[in-house]
């Protein structure tokens, strides 16, 4: 009830009415006989008897006839509100003693000047303040809609996002696993040892992988627990080395995105030479970007394309998705063997 009372008599349309009300009587001043105020008084009194008429049935009643339009009854109500307000004023303003109003030719040429100028005036700035509802109506709308294509948008975002990273977890684990059954195949006396590893390191790491976001710092210390890792499977043909700057560690990150290349290099640079090979891993900020570097001296792409995989396919899609687009993956062959994977994007800190 009291919002439909404040949107009644807001003080806004107040406003705009005794405003336009002042001019209404001004504009008649010269024409009329009576002093001003009297004059003031009364165009000020029509004016907002035709604000309420206009704010009621703009509420009133709550629903019509299909044949009715709401503003139709708003315009018809304030046209018949202005000619009996006048009346109203006039009959109210003439004392016992007189003679009626229109009895008066004064006093009829008044009343006729009132009525005749407010059905003017009256439905036209109806009109027009119904256009200007109807214009914030559709900006309030548009401003709706575009919030909830937003909300939308983010939250096809995050189901796209967790789908990717449904996709990579068990795509790394396996063939983590599978690095482990080469082992235990081979009667290795490291499977044991290696397993163990393996089981410390899928506890520290599998709850990170369902963040949508973390650290380099995480990030690094999940790569260097693999590479370890890998190090006890093959420690003869698998040296590593990290460098990372201070500045990047408390940097966003999606979660295994070093780790996907590392991997990478692992699996299909490292693990097919007969040599081994070495994999190093850098770090740095420059010119507002996360840019990381992992080169490894293994056997290179050879023949595999672009040497993306469903590992650094997922992966470039996750890092589009996740700053917007501005993200680059590359991957570049060395010579005379061996690979540079490439990484940037924008340096930001997770958000609180």
């Amino acid at each position: 009830m009291l919002r439909r009372l404040a949107l009644l008599v807001n003080w806004r349309r107040v406003r705009f009415t005794l405003i336009a009300s002042a001019l209404w009587g001004l504009i008649l001043s010269p024409a009329w006989q009576s002093p001003i105020v009297g004059l003031l008084g009364r165009t000020m009194l029509v004016a907002l008897v035709v604000m309420l008429a206009f704010g009621l049935f703009e509420q009133w009643p709550a629903r019509l006839p299909r044949w009715l339009a709401r503003w139709v009854l708003q315009v018809l109500g304030v046209a018949m509100a202005v000619p009996l307000c006048v009346l109203a004023i006039y009959l109210a303003t003439t004392s016992v003693d007189q003679p009626p109003f229109y009895q008066d030719e004064s006093r009829m040429g008044g009343f006729a000047l009132l009525t005749g100028t407010g059905l003017l005036f009256a439905p036209w700035i109806a009109m027009s303040a119904l256009m200007r509802a109807r214009d914030e109506a559709v900006r309030r709308q548009a401003v709706a809609f575009e919030r909830e294509r937003s909300e939308m948008e983010r939250k096809a975002l995050d189901a796209r996002l967790r789908l990717l990273q449904a996709q990579v977890e068990p795509h790394f684990l396996f063939n983590t696993l599978a690095n482990v059954r080469e082992l235990v195949d081979s009667g290795s006396p490291q499977a044991s040892t290696v397993l163990d590893s393996l089981i410390a390191y899928l506890r520290a790491a599998v709850p990170r992988l369902q963040e949508p976001a973390t650290t380099m710092e995480q990030e690094l210390q999940l790569v260097r627990a693999y590479l370890e890792l890998m190090h006890m499977r093959m420690p003869d043909r698998l040296q590593f080395v990290l460098h990372a700057d201070e500045t990047t560690l408390g940097l966003r990150c999606p979660p295994m995105t070093l780790l996907t290349l590392v991997e990478n290099s692992v699996r299909h640079g490292i693990d097919p030479s007969e040599e081994g090979g070495r994999i190093e891993v850098r770090v740095r900020v420059q010119d507002g970007r996360c840019r990381a570097q992992i080169i490894d001296t293994g056997v290179g792409l050879r023949d595999a394309g672009d040497g993306l995989g469903t590992g650094l396919s997922t992966l470039r899609e996750r890092l589009q998705l996740t700053f917007g687009g501005d993200s680059h993956l590359r991957l570049i062959t060395l010579e005379p063997h061996g690979l540079r994977a490439e990484v940037d994007f924008p340096a930001q800190r997770p958000l609180a």
